[in-house]
């Protein structure tokens, strides 16, 4: 077909058509384009993807890695899988109606095969609505079974049993809890200076108590040195007596008739002895 203009000139319209053409390529190699784009979904790792179709919620998830959906129909929501932490600030009354503070932290999941749930009943916004009032219940809960004094001699048991009743609330929602954690305990002003008081006390007591339990140890030792010193000392004249006896024993062995006569002589003063009778007095000496 010849286009003229007014001079009867023909106008050539090729340029024209290839232009429509190229338009015409690249309209359709956008929608391509764009069918491919909203047809592929890469769920990153240690995540699912919660795929929806027009709006409801599929109870099959998409896995981390490359995945197809049908493009402009479904909609895919990334619930993250991985451990998260979250800490919470818990109020409490003991069981003496002390007033409790606390800060807890929680490391928690999603389990995978309940990211479809989690998302088609609670959302998104799962942490808020689920996990965290269950933390403040289970931290009312098991407090007021406990004293305050209780709540800190027994940490690590109030802890263990705030985990067992806080998984017991939420795992039916899918919630894995992988570790509990009382980071701190805080009471009122006058709890804290009557429990100062009473370890200053304890600690007075055991330090009286050492020092008498010293004292005790050191007297002991005195009267056991006393005592040794003593038996040291029996003990010596024991065997001091006992060896005079028997050098008296063998000196008596030793003296004969002789020797025993010689020693009345050399101790005799020269005089007899004197007899008195009825008659007269016998001169022994006369006699002689």
């Amino acid at each position: 077909m010849k286009v003229f203009d007014k001079e009867n000139n023909v106008i050539d319209v090729t340029p024209k058509k290839n232009l429509g053409k190229f338009i015409g390529v690249g309209i359709a190699v956008f929608f391509i384009a764009l069918v491919l784009i909203n047809s592929i979904k890469i769920i990153p790792a240690g995540k699912t993807g919660v795929v929806m179709t027009m709006g409801k919620v599929s109870d099959n998830v998409m896995q981390e890695g490359l995945n197809f959906k049908i493009p402009f129909f479904q909609t895919v929501a990334v619930i993250n899988n991985k451990i998260c932490v979250v800490e919470v600030d818990a109020a409490a009354v003991s069981k003496d109606l002390q007033s409790v503070s606390s800060k807890i932290a929680v490391n928690y999941r999603i389990a995978y095969n309940s990211s479809a749930s989690l998302y088609k009943n609670i959302g998104n916004d799962y942490q808020n609505v689920i996990l965290l009032p269950a933390v403040q219940e289970s931290m009312k809960s098991i407090s007021a079974r406990y004293t305050a004094e209780e709540l800190i001699t027994k940490r690590n048991q109030v802890g263990e049993e705030i985990k067992e009743l806080l998984e017991s609330k939420v795992s039916e929602y899918g919630f894995v809890i992988e570790k509990f954690n009382i980071v701190n305990f805080d009471f009122s002003v006058e709890f804290n200076t009557a429990i100062e008081a009473k370890q200053v006390a304890e600690q007075n007591l055991i330090k009286t108590k050492t020092e008498q339990e010293q004292a005790i140890v050191v007297a002991e030792a005195e009267a056991k040195k006393k005592v040794i010193a003593a038996e040291a000392e029996a003990e010596a004249i024991t065997k001091k007596a006992e060896a005079q006896a028997k050098a008296n024993e063998r000196l008596n062995s030793s003296l004969s008739n002789t020797i025993v006569e010689y020693e009345k002589v050399q101790k005799w003063d020269g005089k007899l002895p004197q007899a008195t009778g009825s008659s007269s007095i016998i001169d022994m000496r006369t006699s002689n």
